[in-house]
């Protein structure tokens, strides 16, 4: 099992993982990064070519979640949403990538950038996994009291193994 993040050369990070670890985490980064495709574009030849967005907010809780309104008032929340929401999902690709990228043989030498996205990418999988089992503040005391046998017991645990993958992240860095 991964004893975390640890700090490398030059600001970098260093990290360890067994094979059930490294596929955890490519499935799970793998279903983000197949979350965050393109979003819709406008009809107009000129928005599809700026990249220029819907501005919806989308129906899916999880990708709620990863694209928040920037603003309470739905219009300057869709206004804004309409030209950010491309170069976000972008952005969180790029980041699910560079984990894909990193993770394959189990350790990963990451640069201080690269530790960067996947801090930025493990916070995703968080949020998604964290919408999904509709996690709270409680979620240490929920998991201290939930039998080994209940369904969500996994889930949770898996939750927990990725706060602590992030937490660990954090102090190797700083």
């Amino acid at each position: 099992m991964s004893t975390g993040f640890r700090p490398g050369a030059e600001g970098g990070v260093v990290v360890e993982f067994d094979p059930a670890e490294v596929s955890i985490l490519r499935s799970l980064v793998g279903m983000i990064l197949g979350m965050v495709e393109p979003g819709e574009t406008g009809s107009d030849p000129l928005e599809r070519a700026l990249g220029i967005g819907a501005a919806k907010v989308p129906d899916d809780p999880v990708l709620a979640r990863l694209f928040p309104s920037a603003y309470a008032d739905e219009e300057q929340a869709a206004e804004f949403r309409r030209y950010t929401e491309a170069a976000l999902r972008d952005g969180k690709r790029a980041d699910a990538r560079a984990v894909l990228d990193s993770v394959a043989s189990g350790r990963a030498e990451l640069s201080a950038d690269q530790a960067q996205a996947w801090l930025r990418a493990l916070n995703d999988v968080r949020l998604a996994l964290g919408t999904r089992l509709e996690i709270t503040e409680e979620v240490h005391e929920e998991l201290a009291g939930m039998a080994e046998d209940d369904p969500r017991y996994p889930a949770y645990m898996m939750y927990d193994w990725l706060t602590y993958l992030q937490d660990s992240l954090v102090r190797a860095l700083w």
